[in-house]
């Protein structure tokens, strides 16, 4: 089934045609307007009740017509500005959380999820090494000011998980008046430090979107991950990050939970962030998820949960055709370049579907074991699409 994505304004997505999600929604619906002024964020696929995707051929929704919820969810984004400083909930905690406030945690489940760089893309993820954040608070003094000389001293002492949170608590609790003044300080009287540290550019950008916000100051705490395209990182349960520039595919398990504390307009839970993340320092290498390959054509995102998969196909406009074999999951198809005749079974026979830029394709259990691609009239480009479906991966 083809089908039409579903389309979200939010304020931090890039406007107009320079974004990636209102490309594609353009090359997907003929019927979709382009707004020059508005801001395209995200474009979701699946079933996940907040945007689930419609059946073109009868408008119906995903949901519906396959009678059953996809266990993950398929998105692209198109990143102006910072998303906030967040972390996603585990299984037990989205649970309390959903029964206790479910108008900010709007379903119970967790939130693992994959990025793949569609674009050079820059990330905030996870906690740097303590020795680097302890060098990052000393060379920067309005810094280790705000923190306390006594709790930067223990952190020194000690260097461990506890110290680490107990300085990241006490930064983000911090009096607004004295968070504007520390940020003031630094962007005055620290551009040397900051250029030396290949912070200048980002600190100046976040700080002018979101002046005296907090948030901005995990800049100093967390690993700033440059990723180019093809590039990916995996983000469990309670690992903090914000996405700061690019475009990207995302898969997550089906939910919308998000932990926010910095770097928004949206309700800001700090209290719940402070008590779930986890406080582990690695360095920014160690963030990088690395696929495997099937073969020369396709690479598997295969990530350490159930909820999903990324399969990425990218097949040269010389070949002719390829058959790709898939197992008895529903999956979602996203055609980013080139043209294909995509063969497969359903449950009425078999089926073809030409897919270009745009194309959306809900791939049915009975489409195993295996799909097809075929050149069509007009296949001049390489052909690139992603893949998401269940983690069957793990299985093998």
């Amino acid at each position: 089934m083809e089908l039409t994505g579903w389309v979200k304004n939010y304020e931090w997505g890039k406007t107009g045609i320079s974004s990636a999600v209102a490309q594609l929604a353009m090359a997907n619906d003929p019927d979709f307007i382009l707004n020059d002024n508005e801001s395209y964020a995200e474009m979701w696929m699946g079933t996940h009740f907040c945007g689930v995707s419609i059946v073109k051929e009868t408008g119906e929704t995903l949901d519906r017509a396959i009678k059953l919820q996809l266990p993950y969810l398929f998105k692209v984004l198109s990143v102006k500005k910072a998303l906030s400083i967040q972390v996603h909930p585990n299984k037990c905690e989205a649970e309390r959380l959903h029964k206790e406030r479910p108008t900010i945690y709007k379903d119970d489940n967790h939130k693992p999820e994959m990025c793949i760089a569609l674009t050079p893309f820059l990330a905030l993820v996870g906690f740097q090494p303590i020795d680097d954040i302890i060098d990052n608070i000393d060379e920067f003094q309005p810094l280790s000011k705000l923190i306390g000389k006594e709790l930067v001293h223990q952190l020194h002492q000690k260097r461990d998980s506890e110290c680490l949170k107990n300085c990241y608590e006490i930064l983000m609790k911090s009096d607004e008046t004295k968070i504007a003044a520390c940020l003031k300080e630094i962007a005055t009287n620290y551009k040397k430090e900051l250029e030396s540290n290949e912070l200048l550019s980002v600190f100046t950008k976040i700080n002018e979107d979101f002046p005296g916000d907090v948030g901005v100051l995990s800049l100093f705490f967390l690993n700033l991950v440059r990723m180019q395209p093809g590039q990916a990182i995996f983000l469990g349960a309670n690992e903090i990050h914000a996405y700061l520039d690019g475009e990207c595919v995302e898969c997550m398990a089906c939910s919308d939970n998000v932990i926010r504390a910095g770097l928004t307009p949206k309700y800001k839970d700090v209290e719940q962030l402070i008590a779930s993340v986890i406080y582990d320092g690695k360095p920014a290498r160690c963030k990088l998820f690395i696929p495997y390959r099937i073969d020369d054509f396709v690479q598997v995102f295969a990530p350490p949960v159930n909820d999903f998969a990324v399969m990425h196909v990218a097949i040269r406009h010389t070949v002719d055709k390829y058959k790709l074999e898939i197992k008895a999951y529903g999956s979602i198809m996203l055609t980013l370049t080139g043209v294909r005749i995509v063969k497969l079974n359903t449950k009425d026979g078999p089926k073809e579907i030409t897919v270009s830029r745009g194309s959306i394709v809900y791939i049915p259990v009975e489409a195993a074991p295996e799909i097809e691609f075929l050149h069509g009239e007009d296949c001049g480009d390489d052909f690139s699409a992603y893949i998401a479906t269940y983690n069957y991966f793990r299985l093998a």
